[in-house]
């Protein structure tokens, strides 16, 4: 049997050469919401857009390739993730304003562009406030808050494809949905152009302070958890079809269901990723066995299923 640094060796030498970092191993449970999770089998953070654009232009296809950002709205499975795991970094997170649209790298806090906004007194863009995570992750998911989403802000997004090809896409490209776009999944969000409108500064910055105020009175907001777990299904809400259920304070091993937001999975501080997804299933369970309504995930899974500590070294995807 190949043991773990082989693995680890052999993948590094099919890597392209890069000047940011490969990290074998990563504790990807470190970088989720969660506190949860196996490693990635090796994580990369690229030092700039050549950077990584040269590099996917040299990865082999056969390399399985995962995109993370803030690990605020992520389960990493208890087995790890196999392969190449990207996550940007700080050359990833400047912010830039100019008349009333914010130009950002998809590495930025979703907050900090808002604050961001603010400082240059343009209003409209205060919903990112109450958006844990990243603006690519925010672009991928079309993201919203407080009664807006991106798509209600949007300009412009660059990308890098497969290739590493720079592409330019716009609202007709995004097709955005609810909770979702239509962009290739392999293709990399790396820069947004948003738009706001003229504002006060003093007015903006009441208006952040009362969506972070609301948030953390209905939302648990000091705990480990991952943002909202389950999409709001068309005319419902999620959080109400779950209490309804039975759900509220349900528990599997260390994970629990919010007693402040049935919407929300909590780590108590025990718990395993198999726990945290186990519970989120059950409450899938109970909710169409009740209502007849199928809860989809907004928590994005990745990984392998599996509490084996082998599981990831002898994974064949590579």
């Amino acid at each position: 049997m190949m043991t773990e640094r082989c693995i680890q060796s052999c993948l590094l030498e099919r890597l392209p050469q890069v000047r940011g970092d490969y990290e074998p191993m990563a504790d990807l449970g470190q970088l989720s919401w969660f506190r949860v999770g196996g490693p990635a089998e090796v994580l990369f953070t690229p030092a700039d857009l050549d950077d990584l654009s040269v590099f996917l232009e040299s990865l082999s296809e056969d390399i399985p390739l995962t995109i993370i950002g803030l690990g605020s709205n992520m389960l990493v499975r208890d087995g790890g993730v196999p392969g190449l795991v990207i996550r940007l970094g700080k050359s990833f997170t400047n912010v830039t304003t100019k008349s009333q649209t914010v130009r950002c790298g998809a590495g930025i806090a979703d907050a900090s562009v808002a604050t961001a906004a603010r400082n240059a007194s343009i209003a409209g863009l205060e919903f990112l406030t109450g958006i844990p995570g990243t603006i690519g992750g925010a672009l991928r998911m079309n993201a919203g808050a407080n009664g807006y989403e991106i798509k209600d802000v949007f300009v412009s997004a660059t990308a890098l494809d497969d290739k590493g090809a720079i592409r330019v896409l716009y609202p007709n490209d995004m097709k955005f949905e609810y909770r979702r776009t239509s962009v290739n999944e392999n293709w990399i969000f790396v820069e947004a152009e948003l738009k706001g409108k003229p504002g006060n500064k003093e007015a903006i910055t009441e208006r952040i302070r009362k969506i972070r105020s609301e948030r953390e009175d209905s939302q648990p907001t000091q705990a480990r958890t991952g943002g909202s777990t389950f999409a709001n299904p068309i005319g419902q809400k999620a959080w109400a079809l779950i209490d309804d259920a039975g759900c509220r304070g349900l528990t599997i091993g260390g994970a629990q269901i919010s007693e402040k937001h049935t919407n929300f999975l909590i780590n108590t501080g025990v718990a395993t990723a198999s726990d945290i997804e186990g519970l989120g299933e059950e409450v899938r369970r109970r909710v169409l066995e009740h209502s007849g309504v199928e809860l989809h995930w907004e928590i994005r899974r990745v990984g392998v299923n599996t509490t084996d500590p082998t599981a990831l070294i002898r994974s064949k995807l590579i």
